[in-house]
């Protein structure tokens, strides 16, 4: 009898896609579905960038250096220098968006069975990734109550064990919004130095910080052999569908490894990064208005939420996610009800299930991440939808 592998059969569903056939079958029902589920912008892609690809003089599409293209790798350094992240070309090498950066590093600093320590919440392809490479993940909780801060160092002290190699921080995080300041980042930074661990930082966000100067992992001092910044295109220009990405140490003996994997891969995606080199050339003035109207977006979803009866909702610093605690007695039974059983004036919409951020049993089932990334009109739609929907939940409590 044929199976499958072990990998393959635990391999987690991504909780923000699981529901997609729930809402495509209320699609053909006739009910318009808002989708705040997933961080899709409908922010326009910057024309300019469409462009580059549109006007390239291309007869030949051939494979890129495995780096990728040192002219998109001079121009990205330059971008990172003006964000004060000291790093050039030679630091750089081009993945086929976040999500490869990340396998680069699992795959380049730990070896199966080896274990990485995660605040959690935690953006949920990590437990994918960690599947793939056979990676143990530890997580260390931060709590809804006060806005999913950093928890307490003593707790990532206590968990780290011989076969604990790495720290992975999303900054602004994914899924809370949460924004690390720079004195949170300094202990972590130290906990690295001193039990010789990497220093993971997902990015993806770094353009979104609403209250606070943003801080990167590589900002600090001290620490440019631990730390691995870990980047993509999708979010910051609203090109999701680019699958442009970055991997970005000092770390010499990293590069090097990193590149291997680069290598098996062949090269990153041609036409991508003529897209991703034109991004690096729009004005510093092109994120005001973006991250004006994701405040304004921001500032709408909490005050809706935290004024329904039984909601509680903390104000994200940065990204465009919030998780919201609702009175409910399980997130995937009511993400579910909502798209098979529930409408409002024929609308309704999809939630993420907060239990697909958490990596400990039972946390989370009564909280969902929500993404403001449609217009305020559309969004104003959806929630009325979700506060129509918690009055009538038949699972709701309290």
């Amino acid at each position: 009898m044929l199976e499958v592998s072990l990998r393959g059969a635990t391999m987690p569903v991504s909780p923000f896609r699981k529901l997609m056939p729930h809402a495509e079958a209320a699609r053909q029902r006739g009910l318009t579905v808002y989708p705040l589920n997933i961080g899709q912008p409908d922010i326009e892609t910057p024309p300019a960038m469409l462009a580059a690809v549109q006007q390239a003089d291309i007869r030949v599409l051939e494979y890129s250096p495995s780096a990728g293209n040192e002219s998109y790798r001079r121009k990205l350094a330059a971008y990172y220098q003006r964000a004060g992240i000291p790093v050039t070309a030679e630091d750089i090498l081009i993945t086929t968006g976040g999500s490869e950066a990340i396998f680069f590093a699992l795959m380049s600093c730990l070896n199966p069975g080896d274990e990485l320590i995660i605040p959690e919440p935690f953006y949920a392809s990590y437990n994918a990734f960690a599947v793939a490479t056979g990676v143990h993940i530890v997580p260390v909780t931060s709590h809804i109550a006060d806005g999913f801060a950093l928890p307490a160092i003593a707790e990532f002290e206590k968990v780290i064990t011989p076969r604990t190699k790495a720290v992975l921080l999303c900054n602004p995080n994914n899924p809370t919004g949460y924004v690390y300041s720079r004195a949170e980042l300094e202990q972590l930074r130290d906990i690295c130095l001193r039990h010789h661990l990497y220093l993971f930082s997902d990015e993806a966000y770094r353009e979104f910080c609403y209250d606070s100067t943003y801080v990167s992992a590589m900002h600090l001092s001290g620490a440019d052999e631990h730390v691995v910044l870990l980047d993509t295109i999708s979010k910051r220009y609203s090109a999701c569908g680019a699958r442009m990405g970055a991997f970005v140490t000092k770390n010499k003996s990293l590069i090097a490894a990193a590149l291997k994997f680069a290598q098996m891969r062949v090269s990153p995606p041609g036409l991508a990064q003529l897209l991703g080199e034109a991004a690096t050339d729009l004005p510093e003035t092109y994120f005001h208005h973006t991250k004006a109207e994701y405040v304004k977006r921001r500032d709408l979803m909490v005050s809706r939420l935290n004024a329904m009866p039984g909601v509680f909702c903390p104000s994200p610093g940065g990204a465009f996610y919030v998780i919201a605690r609702l009175p409910i007695d399980d997130s995937e039974a009511f993400a579910i009800w909502l798209l098979e059983t529930f409408s409002h004036h024929n609308q309704t919409l999809i939630v993420a299930p907060a239990t697909g951020f958490y990596s400990t049993p039972g946390l989370g089932k009564n909280e969902v991440r929500l993404a403001y990334v449609l217009n305020r009109d559309t969004m104003n739609k959806a929630l009325d939808c979700l506060e129509k929907a918690l009055e009538v939940y038949p699972g709701r409590i309290g």
